[in-house]
C-alpha cells in the first residue's frame, strides 16, 4: 500500500486524532504555487500581444472589405496557450452581417493571420487560432 493511500484506521493507529493535514505528501502540502501565476501572466501577455497583432493586420492589411471592419473584442486561451480563441466583433450598424460568409473568409486566411501572429510573438510554436464573431452595435459618431 503506498503511503499517501493511508485508511483511516491505520492513521488512527499511530495517533490520537486524525487532522486535516495528515497522510498528505509534505511535498505537495508546502508547495509554493508561485509557478502557476507566472504561466497565468505569460498566458495573458501573450493573448494581448496576439490582440495587438490581429488588431494591426485586420486594420491595414487587408483588400476584403468584410474583414477589413473587423475589430479584436477578446483573445483567451482555449483551453491553454496552445491554442487561442479570438471573439471579432463586426459592424452590425446599417446592414446585415452574415457571420458564415464571415467566418468562411476568415478560415481562407487563417493560414496567413497564424504566420502574421507567429512573426510578432517570441514563442517555439504559433498557437492555433479559432474565430468567433459577434455582432457590434455602436455609436461611431457620438463622440461618447
Amino acid at each position: 500500500m503506498t503511503l499517501d493511500k493511508r485508511t483511516r484506521g491505520e492513521m488512527l493507529a499511530h495517533c490520537g486524532e486524525v487532522h486535516d493535514d495528515d497522510g498528505v505528501d509534505p511535498r505537495e502540502f508546502f508547495k509554493s504555487h508561485r509557478s502557476h501565476k507566472k504561466i497565468n501572466r505569460k498566458t495573458r501577455q501573450l493573448c494581448a500581444q496576439v490582440a495587438d497583432t490581429l488588431s494591426l493586420v485586420l486594420a491595414g492589411e487587408f483588400r476584403d472589405q468584410l474583414l477589413h471592419n473587423l475589430q479584436v473584442v477578446s483573445v483567451e486561451p482555449a483551453p491553454d496557450a496552445s491554442q487561442l480563441a479570438v471573439v471579432l466583433g463586426a459592424d452590425a450598424s446599417g446592414t446585415d452581417i452574415d457571420v458564415c460568409q464571415i467566418l468562411d473568409r476568415l478560415d481562407g486566411v487563417a493560414g496567413w493571420l497564424r504566420a502574421e501572429v507567429a512573426a510578432a510573438i517570441t514563442r517555439k510554436r504559433a498557437p492555433k487560432l479559432v474565430f468567433q464573431v459577434i455582432a457590434i452595435i455602436g455609436d461611431k459618431g457620438t463622440g461618447q
